[in-house]
């Protein structure tokens, strides 16, 4: 750990430790009354502590909180108890911060239980207490891919963590966390979309290589309404984004009029648009020719294919 800034603490070096994790992430079936309570002064234990003592974490990376899975958790712990203890950092003989646990903590106030089991570590900085929070909830894999990619912001930008230190952390590939990050460039109506699972992160992904908003939108429509595989998005893109190799060819589109567009200002919108280059010659009488320029046959099936999306929405 000796790449994060200083004074992260012994506590972060536990949790992320594979045998700490290990230790800690293990489901234990606990029970109040087996466990002793707090003695105010211990760390790195398993104890009983009040719930009402218990603030909640200021650095949760969740935002989505299943009501249905929380309320399975719910009958779970009626049922069997807590099987999994929360962890929190001591903020004081009597008073704690989780770091870890909120579905629980939320389940065993709502069954009104009085005491939970809790794992007390130490944690002495708001950097620590940041990174811990991330990291351990991206371990344990329960956050949708915005969250996930909120998560490696956060830790680059407030903990000064590198990708591959992110990747190092979370047992990640490198090219899985850049590509994750990526997500954030995506317009919110896309990343909404990914979070409420109505496409998947691989369609998000593929979608993040069109350069034009309105396609990736338009693209996201019809992937919605065609139930569209994640392949099938990705062969789209390949067409729309294809080399503009080979001999230059041209499509001409005659319009009546630009409106109050200047010339460049048609250009450079239809450029974003359909990806390629276009030059729109104005006449004297109003009237105009747009020249769309493909550059492949594959580029050609692209337009006519983006076209046939762009007509379906406005017809």
């Amino acid at each position: 750990m000796s790449n994060l800034k200083p004074g992260l603490g012994r506590g972060l070096d536990a949790l992320i430790n594979p045998q700490m994790k290990d230790k800690i992430d293990a489901p234990v079936a606990v029970s109040n009354k087996d466990l002793q309570k707090d003695d105010g002064t211990s760390y790195d234990v398993l104890a009983k502590i009040p719930i009402g003592a218990i603030a909640p974490n200021p650095y949760q990376p969740r935002t989505e909180f299943d009501p249905e899975a929380q309320d399975e958790l719910r009958k779970s712990i009626l049922e069997n108890g807590l099987i999994q203890p929360v962890t929190v950092r001591r903020v004081s003989k009597d008073h704690y911060e989780l770091i870890s646990g909120e579905r629980r903590l939320r389940a065993c106030k709502d069954v009104a239980m009085k005491e939970i089991p809790a794992y007390i570590i130490k944690v002495e900085t708001k950097e620590a207490m940041l990174a811990l929070s991330l990291i351990e909830n991206l371990q344990r894999e329960e956050l949708n891919a915005i969250e996930v990619a909120n998560a490696y912001k956060r830790l680059m930008e407030e903990c000064n963590l590198t990708q591959e230190e992110i990747a190092d952390r979370v047992g990640k590939d490198r090219t899985t966390v850049t590509n994750t990050i990526r997500l954030l460039k995506l317009p919110q109506r896309i990343q909404q979309s990914l979070i409420k699972d109505e496409i998947s992160a691989g369609h998000a992904r593929a979608l993040i290589n069109i350069p034009s908003e309105i396609i990736q939108l338009e693209i996201l429509d019809k992937i919605i309404s065609h139930n569209l595989s994640v392949r099938k998005v990705e062969d789209i893109v390949r067409k729309y984004t294809s080399s503009k190799s080979g001999s230059k060819k041209k499509v001409s589109v005659h319009i009546k009029s630009l409106g109050n567009l200047s010339q460049k200002d048609l250009e450079e919108k239809l450029q974003n648009i359909l990806g390629t280059k276009v030059i729109c010659k104005q006449k004297k009488n109003g009237t105009g020719e747009l020249i769309i320029e493909y550059y492949s046959l594959d580029e050609l099936e692209r337009l006519f294919e983006l076209f046939e999306i762009i007509g379906k929405n406005y017809n």
